[in-house]
C-alpha cells in the first residue's frame, strides 16, 4: 500500500464511513447495501419465450477464471438446461460461491454469451446492476480482498461445501462514488490489471523456457553423457538414438528391484504405525527426506519389511487421472526405516551397478519419461503394471559417471530452480500489486479520477 500512495494520490477530503474494516471513504462517497444497488440471481423465467432449440452458453465451474474470464466453448440447446443450473446474461457479475473457489476468486463479467445469455453451475451468484452501479466497477468490488474476506466469514455448512450465502452480497455495507465516478475508476483499473496481467504472461513463459532447458538439460546429461567429444554408437532404440560408445541399454529389471505398492491410509489395528509416502509427496519433491509431513498410517511387517525407505531407493507415480502425471520420480536421500511407500507409487530399490540418484533423474528425461507416458492404460484413470515399469529402457553408463552426471545435474538444476524461485516470487508480487491497486481503487484510498487523462 505504501508503494501506491507514493504513486497515487488520496482524495482531497474523507469522511467516517462507520464500518470498522472500511475506516474513512472520500468525503462525496456514498454507503450502500447492494441490495438497493443490484438484483440478486435473477429467474431463468427470463428465457421461457425463447425456442427450445436456441444454444446458449453452458458454464461449468471449471469454465470460470480466477480474477476473471469465462470459456465459453461449450453450448447447449435451452431445452437441455432450463432446470436445475443457474441463469445469467450478458452484463451480469457472477461470483463462485462454494469453497475454495470464492477464495480462490473466481468470478468474471459476463459478455459474448451465445444468444447472450448463460446456464452454468449451481454454486454462482449472480449480481445483475441497476443504473446507478457500474456493472465493471461492481466487478472489481467482488475482487476485492475485503469482498473475498468478509465473505468466508459468513460461509455456511461443513468442510468441502461450505457456501457464502446470498445474504451475505444483498446486506454489504459497500462505498459507492457517483456513476461517472465509478465508470473512470473501472476504466483505470481494466488499463492497470492489463499492464500487470501482460507481465505476469511473460514470466510465466519466462517459467516455461527455463523448465524446458531444465529437461533438455538433463535429458542430454543422462542419454549423452557430459563429454562432448566421447566416441558415439547406435543404441538400436529408436527414441533414444546415439550414446557413448562405452554405455550400455539396460532394462530397469536388471537395474533395480521394482515392486507396487498396496499400503494405504487405512489404519488397522494390530499393525504398526509408521509415515506414509503417498502420490503427492512424489509428485511434489524430487527428494524424499524427513522434512516432508508424512499422512500417519499403519503397516504389517511385511509391508513395512518390503516398503520402508532407504537411501537411494526411486519412488515414481505409478497412476493417474492424466497420463502426463505418470512415472513422476524422486529419490530417497536418507533412511526412514519408519516411512513406507504408498499406495499409487512403485518403489524402485537400485542394484549395486545403479545409482539411485541417477536413475531418478533418467526418469525426468524426455526419452525414458515418454516411454512409460505411452505405456500407461486406461481411459478416466491411467496406470502402468509393474511389468511395463520393469521393461523399461534406459541408457547407462559406468556407476562412476553415473555418480558424476548426477553431482552435476544437481548443481545445474539447483541454479535453475534458484532462477524460477525468483521470477515466481516476481509473479507473486505482481498479483498482489494487482490486488492491493484494485482494493485501494474501489474503497477510495487512492485517487485515480484523472489517471489516463
Amino acid at each position: 500500500m505504501a508503494m501506491l500512495t507514493a504513486k497515487y494520490q488520496p482524495y482531497p477530503s474523507y469522511k467516517p464511513s462507520g464500518i470498522e474494516w472500511l475506516g474513512e471513504i472520500p468525503a462525496h462517497w456514498e454507503i450502500k447495501r447492494l441490495k438497493y444497488a443490484a438484483d440478486l440471481n435473477p429467474k431463468a423465467s427470463e428465457a421461457r419465450g425463447l425456442a427450445p432449440d436456441t444454444e446458449v452458453s453452458f458454464v461449468p465451474m471449471e469454465a470460470v477464471g480466477e480474477y476473471g474470464g469465462l470459456d465459453l466453448s461449450l453450448t447447449k440447446e435451452i431445452s437441455d438446461v432450463g432446470d436445475g443450473y443457474t441463469y445469467f446474461s450478458d452484463g451480469d457479475v457472477v461470483v463462485a460461491k462454494i469453497t475454495p473457489c470464492f477464495e480462490n476468486g473466481k468470478g468474471s463479467l459476463a459478455g459474448e454469451l451465445v444468444n447472450g445469455i448463460a446456464f452454468g453451475t449451481t454454486e454462482l451468484h449472480v449480481m445483475r446492476c441497476r443504473p446507478e452501479l457500474d456493472k465493471r466497477f461492481a466487478f472489481y468490488l467482488t475482487l476485492t480482498d475485503s469482498f473475498r474476506r468478509l465473505g468466508e466469514a459468513e460461509m455456511y455448512g461443513a468442510g468441502g461445501q461450505k457456501r457464502v450465502p446470498e445474504s451475505f452480497i444483498t446486506n454489504l455495507k459497500h462505498p459507492i462514488p457517483p456513476p461517472p465516478e465509478q465508470r473512470t475508476i473501472a476504466a483505470f483499473l481494466d488499463r492497470e490489471t492489463a499492464r500487470i496481467d501482460a507481465l505476469v504472461v511473460k514470466k510465466e513463459r519466462l517459467i516455461e523456457l527455463l523448465q524446458e532447458k531444465r529437461t533438455a538439460l538433463i535429458t542430454r546429461a543422462v542419454t549423452k553423457g557430459l563429454d562432448p567429444d566421447a566416441p558415439m554408437k547406435n543404441s538400436d532404440v529408436e527414441w533414444l538414438g546415439k550414446i557413448p560408445a562405452h554405455w550400455e541399454v539396460r532394462r530397469l529389471k536388471s537395474l533395480a528391484v521394482v515392486q507396487l505398492s498396496n499400503v494405504d491410509k487405512k489404519s488397522e489395528e494390530g499393525q504398526e504405525a509408521v509415515g506414509l509416502c503417498n502420490y503427492v509427496d512424489v509428485y511434489y519433491n524430487e527428494q524424499i527426506n524427513s522434512d516432508i509431513d508424512f499422512m500417519a498410517a499403519t503397516a504389517s511387517e511385511d509391508q513395512i519389511r518390503r516398503f520402508s525407505l532407504q537411501k537411494g531407493d526411486v519412488l515414481i507415480t505409478k497412476d493417474s487421472e492424466s497420463w502426463t502425471d505418470i512415472a513422476v520420480p524422486a529419490v530417497v536421500t536418507q533412511n526412514l526405516p519408519h516411512v513406507v511407500c504408498g499406495y499409487h507409487l512403485a518403489h524402485i530399490r537400485p542394484r549395486n551397478n545403479c545409482d539411485g540418484t541417477f536413475l531418478s533423474q533418467a526418469f525426468s528425461a524426455t526419452g525414458p519419461r515418454n516411454q512409460y507416458e505411452f505405456a500407461a492404460n486406461g481411459i478416466t484413470r491411467f496406470g502402468l503394471t509393474g511389468h511395463a515399469i520393469r521393461e523399461g529402457v534406459f541408457p547407462v553408463p559406468p556407476l562412476p559417471e553415473q555418480r558424476a552426471i548426477a553431482d552435476f545435474l544437481g548443481q545445474e538444476k539447483a541454479k535453475l530452480d534458484s532462477l524460477i524461485a525468483k521470477v515466481r516470487e516476481a509473479i507473486q508480487r505482481l498479483r498482489e500489486l494487482r490486488s492491493t491497486l484494485i482494493s485501494a481503487a474501489v474503497t477510495g484510498r487512492i485517487d485515480v479520477s484523472s489517471e489516463g487523462q
